[in-house]
């Protein structure tokens, strides 16, 4: 058998064939192929999904074409029973999914899919499988999505944990996505961490070798979900609005020691918007703000702001000295509001540009840095008359 997941792969002997434990992306799904093809001719026999984002199951194609050539039995994929559901969701709202993803990773041209292999069989909390007298124990668990499976090897010790952890803090609060499970999150951690695997092979990045090694990673990950949930949930009880619990220090000395490992470092999410997903669980849209019940349209506000200030340009003007101060979030504010009452301005949209490119440097996450550089490529055309995308910088493809 061949556990594979983000280009790596570990084999590990069967009677039957080949498993694969995620597939890849569409853009992979060819070299997946010859990669595996390089190792073995055996067939492949299963292919578990760890949960339905699309870098994860679009490897499974070229596997059911070779079984239809070869008149062998095709592919059986398994899946958690939510991620049919996923994919319904994915096809209902494809041209939303296409403008989040192509804002996130800076890919103007990213077409969403709305056909995806669907899996042969489902499971709702636990399955048992025997591949060829190996046995592999699936369980499900909520995270980064609601549909996500981990795969336990108990004779080789091995743990194929999908996105419960990838190289970084954990992705659980993603502002352009979905509902992510922070309590539960660590929780799934806490139970991985608690196996022993001598092996943990991570949904991407390379894998980590030494059971000391695993549970002192996965234990971590979890820390950091638990301290900000119930430090948040401390706050709500206590009737503090989001803004308020926004800008606390939430974190103890021990947990922002945790951020600043290498393997834990916030790179592609932030506490922050973990913050934010936590009140979403347990307090809804409302963020504690009357007047944002029923707003005025931000345009409108925008212009009375402008007025007050004597302009649009000079709010521009303002947030351009504000950004020269470091005071960056506030300069963004100001930015958009100018660019909201002056929308056809070119000096105000050169203003909004240079701002949300010093965001777009000074962020630390991957989430941030894509919407603050496609905020300043739009503004950057309307300044200019220059294609919005060519000063677009890509980022890697990972929903």
């Amino acid at each position: 058998m061949d556990v594979a997941g983000d280009g790596q792969r570990l084999r590990v002997p069967t009677s039957e064939g080949i498993v694969l434990f995620d597939t890849g992306d569409r853009y992979s799904s060819d070299k997946l192929l010859a990669a595996v093809r390089a190792v073995s001719p055996a067939p492949v026999v299963s292919a578990i999904y760890s949960h339905g984002h699309i870098d994860h199951v679009f490897g499974v194609g070229p596997f059911d074409a070779e079984a239809a050539q070869r008149s062998v039995v095709p592919v059986s994929v398994v899946a958690h029973e939510a991620v049919p559901r996923r994919f319904d969701r994915y096809r209902l709202t494809a041209g939303y999914n296409a403008l989040v993803n192509q804002r996130q990773f800076r890919a103007p041209g990213l077409v969403w899919p709305t056909v995806f292999r669907q899996p042969d069989r489902t499971y709702r909390d636990r399955l048992q499988l025997d591949i060829g007298g190996l046995g592999l124990q699936l369980r499900h668990g909520r995270g980064e999505t609601d549909d996500a499976t981990v795969a336990w090897l108990p004779e080789h010790r091995i743990l194929c944990c999908g996105d419960f952890y990838a190289w970084n803090a954990p992705n659980a609060g993603n502002p352009q996505k979905v509902q992510r499970y922070v309590a539960e999150w660590a929780g799934m951690l806490e139970w991985m961490a608690g196996l022993g695997a001598e092996m943990l092979l991570p949904g991407h990045g390379v894998p980590i070798v030494g059971a000391e090694r695993i549970s002192m990673t996965l234990l971590g990950a979890a820390e950091i979900l638990t301290v900000l949930h119930d430090a948040v949930l401390e706050r709500m009880n206590a009737g503090a609005t989001l803004d308020e619990i926004l800008h606390a220090d939430l974190l103890p000395p021990r947990v922002k020691e945790l951020l600043r490992r290498p393997y834990l470092r916030p790179s592609y999410d932030e506490p922050e918007f973990i913050v934010r997903n936590v009140w979403r669980m347990y307090g809804g849209w409302y963020d504690g703000d009357p007047s944002s019940v029923k707003p005025a349209p931000r345009a409108d506000l925008a212009t009375e702001i402008a007025d007050l200030a004597g302009g649009s340009r000079r709010l521009a003007a303002r947030a351009l000295a504000l950004a020269d101060e470091g005071r960056l979030p506030l300069a963004g504010h100001l930015a958009e509001l100018a660019a909201l009452s002056a929308p056809e301005d070119s000096e105000v949209h050169d203003a909004r540009s240079r701002v949300f490119g010093q965001l777009e440097k000074g962020a630390p996450s991957f989430m941030a840095r894509g919407i603050y550089a496609w905020a300043a490529a739009e503004s950057r055309a309307k300044a200019d008359g220059s294609d919005p995308w060519s000063t677009m910088r890509g980022g890697r493809w990972v929903p």
